[in-house]
């Protein structure tokens, strides 16, 4: 998509752009929206999270606009903020814990974190959009301290592995979409 075109990409739109190789994407896509082991503001706020984790303007544009009736404008923050800290706090926390030197697991991070205290909206959602983002970025640690988070939280097996689902079909759509985008 040029800058000179105007329409709002939305779930439609990508699924239109997928090509006929990734029909199983444009069916799973297309599920996202009805999605109903999550509530309105899980499942958006995940779908919006990714996007932004992600960061291809065609992801994030149609996230937006799908967000945009379901999230409130504290949730759609939080989403961008849980996409934003875990780009920081994946690349870490992988990071050390791939490292075979365990000395640097002993360490204090040295990294402000203040909004996964105080994100806006009710923390396990918070926690949600975090878990989605970690997925996309492949960090185990801190799938595993999030995932342990909901879990207090009272949240299910099968909502944890929506926000996965999510993670893994927004990214799956991404990257098909900007790969088609160099072949030409």
């Amino acid at each position: 998509m040029t800058e000179t075109e105007s329409f709002q990409m939305t779930i439609d739109t990508l699924k239109s752009a997928l090509p006929s190789y990734a029909k199983d994407l444009k069916l799973n896509i297309g599920s996202l929206a009805n999605e109903t082991i999550l509530n309105d503001q899980q499942k958006y706020g995940c779908m919006l999270a990714c996007a932004y984790a992600i960061g291809t303007a065609d992801i994030v544009s149609a996230m937006k606009a799908e967000g945009e009736a379901h999230l409130s404008e504290e949730a759609a923050n939080a989403a961008k903020a849980a996409a934003a800290i875990m780009g920081m706090n994946n690349v870490y926390y992988r990071s050390v814990h791939l490292l075979k030197n365990e000395t640097y697991g002993t360490l204090p991070a040295r990294l402000r974190m203040n909004v996964i205290g105080s994100p806006g909206i009710e923390k396990a959602d918070f926690e949600l959009f975090s878990m989605a983002v970690s997925a996309v970025n492949g960090c185990g640690m801190c799938l595993d301290a999030h995932e342990a988070e909901l879990r207090k939280a009272g949240f299910t097996s099968e909502q944890i592995q929506a926000s996965i689902r999510i993670a893994a079909v927004v990214n799956a759509v991404a990257r098909v979409l900007e790969a088609e985008k160099a072949a030409g």
